[in-house]
């Protein structure tokens, strides 16, 4: 079986539709946070994702990752640039929410440890709701129980009705396929 393409890989191939919708349910919630974050209020910081999103479908087939690179500044670079032209366009100062400056909007603290870690926490969690509906239903369980919720393996395989190694074997399956999905997405 051939190893699936990262999805920022699968966003450059004609067709992909499916890969489009996952990039896009993965990273709307961090775009908007961004345009709310940048002081615009709920319909102008939805107008901006649109705006977003609308770029980057032009965008992204011919973005070439550097791992040496962050994807998540690139992208908050992307919707500060956005968000910029908005103001140009509509004759507007920016306004300076919740005490931040452009300066700082456009260039986090790198050791903001605490929004880094909520940062990959929001990704992952995104990324496995949308992976669970790939699994069997046991098999996620077996995963999530073992994993997620810290269960041991022979106490997860009984209650689920499974050998113990299957729930060994469901975790690999489960955190393979997590790994795939966010290849290049985590800086």
């Amino acid at each position: 079986m051939e190893t699936p393409a990262s999805l920022l890989e699968r966003l450059k191939q004609p067709a992909q539709s499916d890969a489009w919708d996952r990039f896009v349910r993965i990273y709307t919630p961090f775009i908007y946070h961004w345009a709310r974050q940048a002081g615009l209020q709920t319909s102008d910081a939805a107008d901006l994702v649109q705006e977003v999103l609308t770029s980057l479908l032009q965008k992204l087939p011919e973005f070439n990752y550097d791992g040496q690179r962050s994807f998540r500044a690139w992208l908050r670079t992307v919707t500060l640039n956005k968000w910029r032209d908005q103001c140009r366009r509509k004759a507007v100062q920016p306004v300076h929410g919740a005490g931040h400056n452009v300066a700082e909007l456009a260039d986090p603290d790198p050791h903001d440890s605490f929004a880094e870690a909520e940062y990959r926490q929001q990704l992952v969690a995104r990324a496995l709701e949308l992976m669970r509906s790939e699994f069997q239903e046991a098999t996620w369980q077996a995963c999530w129980q073992f994993v997620a919720c810290g269960r041991p393996a022979a106490e997860v395989a009984q209650q689920l009705g499974i050998s113990e190694n299957a729930v060994y074997l469901a975790k690999g399956r489960v955190l393979r396929r997590l790994r795939r999905e966010l290849e290049g997405l985590l800086d």
